[in-house]
């Protein structure tokens, strides 16, 4: 048998030249220390990153021959590669590990394909086939030898002989009541990754990674990742609490899990982690309320995002468990209860269900010394020195403990407003941004979130045109935001105007300071008095220019850096049920917060969570609305909860939420729930779905917040509000109607008739509402993951492919997609091989049925326009907005120019990220044939289009390559 731990390379008959290369010191300092190669025989040697240079230079000898392996192309290519194939390799073992030898030959072969050398790379492949018939045949000749025992090196140095019944229980118990996974081929592969004298740590990830290396391959093998995974968590946090010397398997850990969860309060209470106030519970009680099994439900990508992001931990140990983890977050919300252990217990059991989850600032910090739970905040930018720099303290702080944020810069002047103190003129608002800018990125959230912060300005601005491109990737790198997400506040007088063809002006705010606090028509009536001032000459700082021409330029600009992003004053500002007491100058961090905002008085905050809607569609595909009533009802309370329990950075974030006590629920898993339904996305019922799920959601909130008031009393301002006056966000709609006149409004107003609206109606007339605001649609990103369903309100972004975020790389596989193909026969190899090489899309694969190509499109598959007619007929039972991601596979001026008028006419009132499909497509690394090899990994959607017009489509040739926004940057914080 081979024992030697050189890489297996085609040998040639030719003499071996001497080639110049990379010093193996150059190359193995690209791969850290401490990594090990386990040869075919179970031994171990150190990673030698110089034998792979050494392999490929010999690839290409018995290609080419000498001569041309000589050549200095050659050498800088197999320098290059085998630098390419080192990285790859140790990308993921930072603190050591272990590689297997065929690993590394995989690798080889793949960096090979990638660059184009398919004839070496098939001389290659052809060796290492041969290589494999000698060995086999090696084996069948010589005697039978057993594969050698191996020991583990455990946590405190002694080494014991490696347990394989336990290795076998654990996997047993990992496959239980999943199909289509195989406890032999686990463990069978996970053995094959060990050595003797493993530390007992790579031995519980090798298992795992055994697991989930076949998850492409079967989706189940998610659910089996997880569950090994947990087998390290257990051991983790056990270990450091000091409760074992053994490592319990899941079933073990159902009868410790009381009394663990006794010890971890205690310690973490101790090391200051979280507040005392915890310890007071009936901890007995909560222990035995936990639901150990329900650590079961957790798919891979789901619980590794919890372990890097969420769970408490000391100098990196994690100590806390997923059902402590749940039951701390509902302890904190439950802790002005009267009846605390009872209500704890409500909340853990909605959270630890999926059926509902909190919003990431809320899961990071209840029951923490520092409880700052709220998801948004949006501020107001005054114009003076004192209140610009303070309102960017007021970012930092608010930023530091998980916030998101939305900056209203609309009040300062512009460029070549007069300063009155110094006699001089303003550079306007651009460097004010930059310093903002710059804050988010030092202020990072202790490394949980990046910091994040959405800049605002409205249309009429005398620095638009600059602020349109703050994040361009060429100019006057002091006036960039390369940071900072942008975003216009248009109001309705622009769109019409442009529409119309008509010009638009541009004025300083210092001259016309009222505009900001004006909506709809009295807007536009004193927009004109300007406009008339200027063209006497009584004001001064103003510019014109064709509306069209200034639209052109958002649209450009939208195409080139993906901001500022599309949203729309009036009608945030005419459906606000709080208008009597202010105005919405802005949006959020992630568009779907509608809040007033008053520099100095109020920063508005909002407190956000989702209802997984596929949890309440029922196995014979009805909307389940007895439990989505039970849902909503705690989930509001949850909700409500938050504002007195809430750490405030800045006391006027804290005045505002104590004063109107807005919340933000919303849904996540739309696509899933139209999968359960068997409703395309882009169906007329899928549309009608939208609709009637999203009336049921919003009739609940609203009763639930009814409810609340009756039991807690109304918030303070409510009085004078849309709601005292019997007016319901499906009601509004007339408003912005009136407002902005009905043919520029195309917006659904039906209701279903299965609600009492009447009803409803009267009773906030008579008990009030506790919050001022109840609905608001969140990107849902990373609480998503946790759950394990779709984003938000997104359409499915590929049936196969890798996402990408701060917890790493993971094969996202469509389970429904797979169970209807398993239905037919249709789910094998080759299938897994089609979605991989047609990027995770059914529509070319011929054995597909039609009803399920229809069924599964992906994101860039789907007319936006249909996306934004669902999202229209949300909106209408929303008293917020939406973060409403909009796709276009092939996008141009004239496209867009349709689709955002089509938004705005809808009654939209915000537009988030463009999505477009980028000219370079899914990396593809596990597909056997001679193309490159399968699942799409980092995907560059949002490649930039050049729009010299809207009316103008472009053309291939100018899709460039910076990126606006990829679905699976770990830096998007939409993505988080």
């Amino acid at each position: 048998m081979q024992t030697h731990t050189s890489i297996a390379a085609p040998e040639s008959r030719r003499p071996t030249p001497t080639i110049p290369a990379a010093s193996p010191a150059e190359l193995a300092a690209t791969a850290p220390g401490a990594i090990k190669v386990i040869r075919r025989n179970g031994k171990v040697t150190a990673f030698d990153a110089s034998k792979i240079q050494i392999a490929m230079t010999k690839a290409f000898l018995a290609v080419e021959g000498s001569a041309a392996a000589a050549s200095a192309a050659v050498r800088q290519k197999v320098e290059t590669l085998s630098a390419q194939v080192v990285q790859a390799l140790t990308r993921h073992l930072s603190g050591g590990g272990t590689l297997h030898i065929e690993d590394i030959q995989d690798q080889v072969e793949l960096a090979l394909m990638r660059a184009g050398e398919h004839k070496v790379a098939r001389a290659y492949v052809l060796y290492r086939e041969e290589r494999a018939r000698e060995r086999a045949a090696e084996a069948a000749a010589g005697p039978t030898m057993d594969r050698p025992a191996l020991s583990i090196t455990r946590d405190d140095g002694s080494v014991v002989p490696l347990d394989e019944a336990r290795m076998r229980r654990l996997v047993t118990e990992a496959c239980a009541r999943l199909s289509g996974v195989d406890v032999d081929e686990v463990v069978g592969a996970a053995l094959r990754d060990l050595y003797d004298g493993m530390p007992e740590a790579e031995l519980s990830q090798a298992l795992t990674l055994a697991a989930r290396a076949r998850i492409e391959k079967e989706p189940n093998y998610t659910y089996v990742s997880a569950r090994l995974l947990l087998d390290a968590l257990r051991h983790e946090a056990l270990k450091f609490l000091g409760m074992s010397e053994t490592r319990p398997t899941f079933e073990e850990m159902k009868t410790l899990y009381p009394d663990y969860f006794r010890e971890y309060i205690h310690k973490a209470v101790s090391l200051e982690l979280l507040d005392p106030k915890l310890a007071l519970y009936d901890l007995d009680t909560l222990g035995r309320a936990l639901l150990a099994e329900r650590d079961a439900k957790f798919d891979y990508l789901g619980l590794q995002t919890l372990y890097d992001r969420y769970f408490i931990h000391s100098n990196g140990t994690r100590f806390e468990l997923p059902q402590a983890f749940f039951m701390r977050v509902a302890m904190g919300l439950a802790i002005n209860e009267i009846d605390r252990e009872a209500r704890a217990i409500e909340f853990y059991q909605l959270l630890s269900s999926f059926d509902f989850m909190s919003s990431t600032p809320t899961l990071f910090n209840s029951g923490t010394l520092r409880p700052q739970l709220s998801s948004c905040y949006l501020t107001q930018v005054p114009d003076d020195l004192d209140g610009i720099f303070g309102a960017i303290k007021d970012n930092a702080l608010l930023s530091k403990f998980a916030g998101g944020l939305g900056n209203d810069w609309t009040p300062v002047r512009g460029m070549g407003g007069y300063i009155k103190g110094t006699n001089g003129k303003s550079n306007g608002v651009v460097p004010f941004m930059k310093v903002a800018n710059d804050t988010a990125v030092a202020v990072n959230q202790g490394g949980k979130r990046k910091g994040a912060v959405c800049a605002y300005l409205e249309t009429w601005h005398r620095d638009i045109e600059e602020f349109l491109e703050l994040r361009k990737n060429t100019g006057d790198e002091r006036r960039r935001t390369h940071d900072m997400n942008t975003a216009n506040w248009v109001p309705d007088l622009f769109m019409k105007r442009v529409i119309q063809e008509g010009q638009w002006t541009l004025f300083s705010p210092d001259e016309t300071p009222d505009l900001h606090d004006l909506v709809g028509a009295a807007f536009e009536k004193r927009y004109v008095e300007y406009e008339r001032l200027a063209d006497e000459g009584r004001i001064k700082n103003f510019k014109r220019m064709p509306a069209v021409s200034l639209w052109r330029k958002m649209l450009s600009m939208l195409f080139e850096t993906g901001h500022p992003w599309i949203t729309f004053k009036d009608p945030c500002n005419l459906r606000s049920p709080q208008q009597h007491v202010g105005v919405v100058h802005s949006s959020n961090l992630c568009t779907e917060i509608t809040l007033n905002t008053k520099a100095g008085q109020e920063i508005a905050v909002c407190n956000l969570g989702s209802v997984n809607l596929p949890a309440h569609v029922t196995e014979d595909g009805q909307l389940d609305t007895a439990k989505l009533e039970r849902t909503i009802s705690t989930a509001m309370r949850m909700l409500d909860n938050v504002i007195e329990y809430n750490y405030y950075s800045v006391a006027t974030a804290r005045n505002s939420n104590l004063r109107h006590r807005p919340v933000g629920l919303g849904v996540m898993g739309f696509h899933d729930a139209l999968y359960k339904l068997r409703l395309p996305y882009d169906s007329d019922k899928a549309i009608e779905f939208a609709d009637v799920s999203m009336e049921a959601i919003s009739y609940y909130a609203i009763k639930a917040s009814t409810d609340l008031a009756a039991e807690r009393g109304r918030y303070s301002s409510f009085e004078g509000s849309l709601w005292s006056r019997g007016i319901l966000p499906i009601d509004s709609i007339q408003i912005l109607a009136r407002e902005r006149g009905a043919d520029f409004v195309k917006q659904d107003t039906s209701v279903s008739g299965k609600f009492d609206w009447d009803g409803l109606r009267e009773r906030i007339k008579t008990v009030g509402m506790r919050n001022s605001n109840c609905m608001a649609i969140a990107p849902t990103a990373t609480i998503a993951n946790i759950t394990g369903v779709s984003q938000s309100i997104e359409p499915t972004y590929q049936n196969l492919y890798v996402k990408s975020n701060l917890s790493g790389e993971f094969t996202v596989v469509n389970e429904y997609l797979v169970n209807d193909l398993k239905k037919l026969g249709l789910w094998d190899e080759v299938m897994a091989h089609d979605l991989k090489y047609f990027d995770g899309s059914v529509q070319h694969i011929d054995r597909i049925p039609p009803e399920l190509k229809a069924l599964y499109k992906c994101a860039f598959e789907i007319d936006p326009k249909r996306l934004v007619d669902a999202a229209s007929r949300r909106q209408k039972w929303i008293d917020q907005a939406q973060s409403l991601n909009l796709y276009m596979r092939e996008p141009s001026g004239k496209k867009l120019d349709e689709l955002y008028k089509h938004a705005w006419i809808s009654g939209l009132k915000t537009t988030y990220y463009l999505r477009t499909m980028g000219a370079t497509h899914a990396e593809k690394t596990t597909i056997s044939d001679g193309r490159l090899n399968a699942v799409g990994g980092n995907v560059k959607s949002a490649q930039p289009v050049a729009a010299p017009s809207p009316a103008a489509p472009a053309a291939a040739s100018d899709v460039g390559g910076a990126k606006v926004c990829s679905i699976l940057d770990p830096d998007c914080e939409a993505c988080q």
